[in-house]
């Protein structure tokens, strides 16, 4: 069951992992990965504070519902395969 943020207690760390919190709403900006140059270094994935991004064939895949749209995973990607756009475009 999603808490809303007045159920969650006042911490500096939530008790309950984000996968049970959906997050993705609070993006203004959000990461779209280019398949093609991407070389699998999977340090995208190491550095997404979120967890929202998952490795299938070792290419990574988004999961909106918890990306929060830090741009983390586009700063680090050394082959640049990632880029931030604006929520609502492509």
């Amino acid at each position: 069951m999603t808490k809303s943020f007045e159920e969650i207690p006042l911490t500096p760390i939530s008790d309950t992992p984000s996968t049970v919190n959906i997050t993705g709403l609070w993006r203004v900006m959000r990461p779209v990965v280019d398949r093609e140059k991407c070389k699998k270094c999977t340090i995208c994935w190491k550095f997404c504070p979120d967890v929202s991004i998952k490795l299938v064939d070792g290419v990574p895949e988004i999961d909106y519902q918890y990306c929060k749209g830090c741009g983390i995973c586009a700063t680090e990607c050394p082959s640049k395969c990632i880029v931030m756009v604006k929520e609502g475009e492509q």
